[in-house]
C-alpha cells in the first residue's frame, strides 16, 4: 500500500501546485527562464509518481482488504456511468460544443470514471486510488473559478468535432468493454 500512497501524493502532489498556489507555475518559468525545465520537472514528477501507483495497486490485490461490498447493481451502474467518460475526454481536446458547453469535460470524465469505479470497487486500494482522483478532480473544477485561463494545446476547431469526440469516444468505451479493459487491467467487464 506504501507504493499506491506515495505515488498518488507525487502524482497529485505536481498536479496540485495551482490549486493550492496559483501562480507558482509562471513565477517557476520565470525564475528558471524557459517553460522547458518547468515541463520537463512535472514530467518527470508525473511519471514516477503514476508509475508508483500502477505499482503499488497491482501489489494490492494480492492482498485485498475490503472496506465495502458494492451494492448489487454497482457493477451495471459503473458501466452506465462510463458510456460518456470517453466522449468527455475526447471532447477537452476537440474544440465544440461540449466543451464549451462544460467547460472542463476531461475533469467531468475524472469524476464520472472515478465515481463508477468507486460503485463498483470497495477496497482500501479502490478507494484510495479512485476516491483521491475523484476529489482531486472536483478540487480541481472548484478551483479554476479563481485561476487564470491557460489555452490548451488541442485540435484545430472544425465543425464536426463534437461528432467526432461522441462517435471515437464510443467506440474506445466499446473497446474497453470487450477487450481493452481485461488486457490493460486484467479484469474483463463483461462475464459470460
Amino acid at each position: 500500500m506504501t507504493w499506491l500512497i506515495v505515488g498518488l501524493i507525487l502524482f497529485f502532489g505536481i498536479h496540485s501546485i495551482e490549486i493550492v498556489r496559483p501562480g507558482t507555475r509562471t513565477a517557476a518559468i520565470r525564475r528558471l527562464g524557459s517553460e522547458g525545465p518547468w515541463k520537463a520537472m512535472y514530467a518527470l514528477v508525473s511519471i514516477i509518481g503514476l508509475a508508483m501507483i500502477v505499482y503499488g495497486y497491482g501489489l494490492s490485490r494480492y492482498a485485498p482488504y475490503l472496506l465495502y461490498t458494492p451494492p448489487g447493481a454497482g457493477r451495471h451502474l459503473a458501466m452506465l456511468l462510463m458510456v460518456p467518460v470517453f466522449p468527455l475526454i475526447l471532447a477537452a481536446y476537440l474544440p465544440g460544443r461540449i466543451a464549451h458547453a462544460l467547460c472542463h469535460p476531461m475533469l467531468i470524465a475524472t469524476v464520472l470514471w472515478a465515481c463508477a469505479h468507486l460503485l463498483a470497487n470497495g477496497n482500501l486500494a479502490d478507494v484510495l486510488l479512485f476516491g483521491v482522483f475523484g476529489l482531486w478532480a472536483l478540487a480541481d473544477i472548484a478551483s479554476l473559478s479563481r485561476r487564470p485561463k491557460r489555452s490548451i494545446a488541442g485540435a484545430p476547431a472544425w465543425p464536426w468535432n463534437d461528432l467526432v469526440a461522441v462517435v471515437s469516444g464510443l467506440l474506445v468505451y466499446a473497446a474497453f468493454l470487450l477487450f481493452a479493459h481485461r488486457w490493460l487491467i486484467g479484469v474483463p467487464l463483461l462475464r459470460g
